[in-house]
Order: structure tokens, then C-alpha cells, then sequence
């Protein structure tokens, strides 16, 4: 079975095309450094065909899309541009919305989109911590002989900015020295999704920029990643997760690794569409 895409992005469920709201979605549809499966670039034309099967209403948070200034910028063209370049043109797109007073909702990509989205929010909220969602730590010196890449995202942005600023969630696979590394020098490391109060106490009136590659949750709710890990997470489990985030001040979020083409049922692509509908209404 397979699932056809169309040719180019629609806009999303009851957001306006072309435009800037107080919640925007920009597609940064990078896929340069898949190691394992790729296909990360086709992450938010997914998105948008399955939100088609969403409603605006989501029971769970009585709250509305229709009711939500709600905008979608398209995507990024990234063709033809290197890794950092294309970077780069992801951190001045989402600092244009920034600027703006939108609350940007990147739709990747490989999580190396993460990391022009954190640094166009530290450009503009210097004190700003960075909430990573993930089964990988991201904190490769380099990887396949990539010093910028999805598996080193993190170890770069703890380098520019500092890692006790990084706050990691849901972490089950990495080497040995990422996993030292994030123990003894990141603001939180939990291999469990749960925002304790600890942490909760880190992020306390400070900007937080939220970034989650859905394979933090596991392979049985979203098959269609990169790079599957089973132990993940549940639905529910980063429902209460995000719910818990409620009282904080998020100003930008990402959501990467969706890979449509490696889950035909849609599925995946469905779980994805409704994660970015629940984190619209959520935070915007």
C-alpha cells in the first residue's frame, strides 16, 4: 500500500496560506544528513496532507483552530543550499517571525533544523533554554564525518550557547560519552518523558524554545522516522508532558524526523498532524 502525497504543500488544517499569525508554520524540509532510513524531507508536506483528516477541535484541550490566529508560511527553499547555509536560512526565516510577535512552528526536516531555530530565538532572548524531546541525545562531536548533522545538532548548540541551557527529555540511545556528557554538563538529562519539578524549576519565567523529533515516542505510536528506538514514550505519556509545559512562556517550536514515505499506512503522518494541531492550540 502507499499513501500519494501531493506535488507541493497545502496549507494546514484551518490556517491561512501564504501569511503571518499569531501561531505560524514554516516547513524547513532538510534532509541531508539521514543516516540510517531517509525521507525527513517530506516531514511537513505529510503533515499538511494529513491534516485534512483532523478536525479543528481538539476534546482533549476544548479549544479550537478556527478560534486560533493561524497562519502558513510554506516552506523554505533549501535546494541547492549546504548544510550550513541551509541552516542559516532556517534561523533568519524563524527570526523574521520572531520579530513579528508570531510563535513559530517549524516543520522539519532532520533535527538539524533545531538548530537555526535556537539560535534565531538566542539571538533575540539570550536567557532562552532549549526543551529537547528525542530517543538520541544528539551530542556527536561528529558523525559519518559530520560535524553538522542530526546526530550533533545538540553538541553544537551547547557549544555556541552552553549546555546547561539544554534540557533533555526521553533520551534511550547514544554512545557512552554523549550519555556522560549530558549527565555532567546539561541543565536536565532524564531518560523518561516527565517534566519533574526540578526542571520545571529550570525553565521558571525564562523563554523556552521547544524542540521534539517525534521519535522520541515509541515506534508502536509513530513508525515513520529515520531512526526508530523502541522504549519510547506513549501518546498519552507526551500529552501530560506538553500539559505540564502549560505555565511556561514557549516562543518558538520544531517538530522534526516525521518521514512519511517509511510508514505507507499514513499513520504516522496522521500522529504528526495531530501533534502540531495540540501544540498550535496549546502554546499559541
Amino acid at each position: 500500500m502507499t499513501v500519494i502525497l501531493p506535488p507541493s504543500p497545502r496549507p494546514f488544517l484551518a490556517s491561512r496560506p501564504g501569511a503571518r499569525g499569531r501561531v505560524t508554520l514554516l516547513g524547513a524540509p532538510l534532509d541531508r544528513t539521514g543516516s540510517f532510513r531517509p525521507g525527513a524531507a517530506g516531514g511537513p508536506a505529510g503533515i499538511r496532507w494529513a491534516s485534512d483528516n483532523l478536525e479543528t477541535y481538539s476534546p482533549d484541550l476544548d479549544r479550537d483552530l478556527a478560534e486560533l490566529d493561524f497562519a502558513d508560511a510554506g516552506d523554505l527553499d533549501l535546494a541547492g543550499l549546504d548544510q550550513p547555509a541551509a541552516v542559516a536560512a532556517i534561523a533568519a526565516a524563524t527570526g523574521e517571525l520572531l520579530d513579528g510577535g508570531a510563535l513559530p512552528v517549524v516543520l522539519g526536516g532532520e533535527h538539524t533544523v533545531a538548530l537555526g531555530v535556537a539560535r534565531a530565538v538566542l539571538r533575540r532572548h539570550p536567557d532562552a533554554v532549549v526543551v529537547h524531546l528525542d530517543a538520541h541525545a544528539d551530542l556527536r562531536d561528529d558523525y559519518l564525518g559530520e560535524r553538522l548533522s542530526h546526530a550533533t545538532w545538540a553538541r553544537r548548540l551547547g557549544e555556541e550557547a552552553g549546555f546547561d541551557r539544554l534540557l533533555q527529555f526521553g533520551i534511550r540511545s547514544g554512545l557512552r560519552e554523549e550519555f556522560a556528557l549530558a549527565r555532567a554538563r546539561c541543565g536536565h538529562f532524564d531518560r523518561e518523558v516527565v517534566l519533574t519539578a526540578a526542571a520545571l524549576g529550570l525553565l521558571a519565567d525564562r523563554p523556552v524554545h521547544l524542540t521534539l523529533d517525534v521519535d522520541v515516542l515509541d515506534p508502536a505510536f509513530l513508525a515513520g522516522t529515520g531512526t526508530p528506538e523502541a522504549g519510547g514514550c506513549t501518546w498519552r505519556e507526551l500529552a501530560a508532558f506538553l500539559a505540564a509545559l502549560g505555565g511556561t512562556r514557549i516562543v518558538a517550536i520544531d517538530i522534526c524526523e516525521l518521514a512519511p514515505a517509511l510508514d505507507p499506512s499514513g499513520a504516522s503522518s496522521a500522529v504528526a498532524a495531530k501533534l502540531v494541531r495540540d501544540l498550535a492550540l496549546r502554546f499559541g
